[in-house]
């Protein structure tokens, strides 16, 4: 997989509404991350709709799981989170030649 097809697989799993509330409950929890419990503390949302979703910031590389005796941290993969957020603004305000082929695609 290259690296646009990755960062597209990142802004996938952030492009649903729920899994961007609990990406962003995890950015503000920092380094130590929170548990399902303290996701829901904060969100309201159903322990099995948390499940799914974590599920697929999991799979993007977004976040990630540890264990903690009976319960499971979860973090945001800060670097990966940096990664998308340069991939993004790389390029802003560098302008193109556009007697250039458009090379977007």
């Amino acid at each position: 997989m290259n690296r646009t097809q990755i960062i597209a697989r990142s802004l996938s799993a952030l492009g649903h509404d729920a899994r961007l509330q609990i990406f962003r409950v995890l950015v503000r929890a920092g380094h130590s991350g929170l548990t399902v419990s303290q996701i829901a503390d904060h969100l309201g949302l159903p322990a099995s709709t948390q499940a799914h979703h974590l599920k697929m910031l999991v799979e993007a590389g977004l976040v990630t799981q540890t264990r903690n005796g009976r319960e499971v941290i979860n973090t945001v993969d800060y670097d990966k989170m940096n990664a998308v957020i340069g991939f993004l603004s790389d390029e802003c305000c560098i302008g193109f030649d556009a007697a250039e082929d458009d090379t977007a695609a």
